[in-house]
């Protein structure tokens, strides 16, 4: 067993910005990574799915997803930050000091920041995993720039798959919706903004069945659910918005969460309903969702957690 002033458990950009933080102030935290085998939960989060990202300040010519999670991990590092390359399995949070076990290892915390992210909902294709970043997308904000003058697709009916179309439009010649039913689950202003956008065409009763491309989407097999019809959409860039599904079913009856699994901070702070225990990053953001956000209210966890320990352990 050992024991840590503070257990980061998650690595992406929330994750690993509060290690550098608290390193920074001293208190040596042990960050639990993730696996290397886990899509959801592995080390560096949703950041190392992604090929090039453009929009983190600093770097005018873009920047590799993994090898950006790579910078963060080595200047957590640089300041004593530990870390273990596996997956959290257990949990205790009824009294302090906070057990967490890493299968049969016990690690003690005096305080936990919990930074799981979230992961995007996907169709559950083969060709995904090849396709992801190669045309095949889960963020327009992300990535929509790389698509200029291009027909792309969207997949979903909600308020997220209807804005992440809107926002392509700008980039975009054509979107176009898919939609396995024949109405939009989206708020009403949301479908009559999408309706009156000449660049969003509707397919309706569809789902995806297939994608085209070996390093790149060519394309997308697409199947009418009435007639059973199959088609060939030919598309460069597909978005995937059918929803999120935070990584919180470790903190399940302990931590406060919302019915979709998003876990509850006060307002204006990284707190949870445990007193020592503080969320950051999309596993309780569903807002925002990118990078600099969730670093940002990494920061934000840190100093909470900092100030906390000063006034409570001693």
């Amino acid at each position: 067993m050992s024991h840590h002033p503070v257990v980061v458990i998650g690595s992406g950009p929330a994750g690993l910005t509060s290690a550098i933080y608290t390193a920074r102030a001293n208190l040596t935290p042990l960050v639990i990574e993730g696996e290397l085998s886990s899509t959801s939960d592995q080390p560096g989060g949703q950041l190392m799915l992604t090929t090039e990202v453009e929009n983190f300040p600093g770097f005018p010519e873009g920047i590799m997803g993994p090898e950006l999670m790579g910078r963060f991990r080595e200047q957590a590092a640089r300041f004593g930050a530990e870390f273990i390359t596996a997956k959290a399995t257990a949990i205790d949070f009824s009294q302090r000091p906070f057990k967490v076990w890493v299968r049969d290892e016990l690690y003690t915390a005096d305080s936990i920041i919990v930074s799981t992210g979230a992961q995007s909902l996907m169709i559950g294709l083969e060709a995904e995993e090849r396709l992801l970043g190669h045309g095949l997308s889960t963020c327009a904000t992300c990535d929509g720039f790389f698509f200029r003058g291009q027909e792309i697709a969207v997949v979903g009916g909600g308020d997220s798959a209807i804005e992440e179309a809107t926002f392509l439009t700008k980039f975009a010649s054509k979107v176009t919706l898919i939609h396995r039913r024949d109405s939009l689950r989206a708020s009403k202003i949301m479908q009559d903004r999408a309706f009156n956008n000449p660049k969003i065409e509707m397919l309706w009763n569809t789902t995806v069945t297939d994608l085209a491309g070996t390093d790149k989407l060519e394309g997308a097999m697409v199947r009418n659910v009435i007639t059973g019809e199959e088609s060939f959409l030919p598309v460069t860039g597909l978005f995937v918005a059918i929803g999120h599904r935070p990584n919180t079913d470790l903190f399940s009856g302990v931590l406060d969460m919302e019915d979709n699994g998003y876990l509850i901070t006060k307002p204006g702070s990284t707190y949870t309903n445990i007193d020592g225990v503080f969320a950051c990053g999309d596993v309780q953001d569903h807002t925002y969702r990118q990078a600099i956000t969730a670093a940002g209210s990494g920061c934000m966890a840190a100093i909470d957690a900092e100030r906390w320990l000063e006034a409570n352990v001693h």
